[in-house]
């Protein structure tokens, strides 16, 4: 699921377009945050966790994690990291803190789509594009070789996370 920035506190049911999952290629072993009706809903999951299944409370593995209102994604990208295995999506807000403080020092893996990604809707509209590009983020050797090889845009993968780096000093 994503955010977009005009419609915050309207909804955080978005999902992310097949186009995606196409090129990454991967069958996640979890999606901890889909909706109920997965008629428009494009996620390759093995398990599913709705809202009332509380995903961010549940184990995780292989997973395909959300993000949702203003900074609700930054517990969301914690458990990923501490999880260090699947794709996270976020906006890309290379600026912000919560960028600097979590995402720069954890990922191993970080991918730019060209273009700004148009999310679905849960009726199955495509939504216009964001005001914002989005990143994905990976975590592991599988999630990580996928976000190089899919050709969705300018990928850079990142020698080893900074605690790695700081574990070896």
């Amino acid at each position: 699921m994503a955010e977009h920035e005009p419609c915050i506190g309207a909804s955080d049911d978005w999902h992310t377009p097949p186009e995606i999952f196409a090129a990454l290629g991967l069958q996640f072993g979890l999606d901890p945050c889909a909706p109920v009706d997965r008629t428009h809903y494009f996620v390759p999951a093995n398990k599913f966790f709705t809202k009332e299944d509380d995903g961010l409370a549940q184990p995780w593995h292989g997973l395909n994690p959300p993000f949702g209102g203003r900074r609700g994604h930054v517990s969301w990208l914690l458990k990923f990291f501490e999880h260090a295995n699947g794709i996270a999506i976020c906006r890309a807000y290379t600026s912000s803190d919560w960028w600097h403080d979590h995402v720069v020092p954890r990922a191993e893996t970080l991918l730019f789509p060209r273009g700004k990604t148009k999310f679905i809707r849960p009726d199955g509209t495509i939504g216009t594009a964001p005001g914002h590009g989005i990143a994905l983020i990976g975590m592991g050797e599988v999630a990580n070789a996928a976000l190089q090889r899919c050709d969705l845009g300018w990928s850079v993968e990142l020698r080893a996370p900074m605690r790695m780096r700081e574990a070896a000093e």
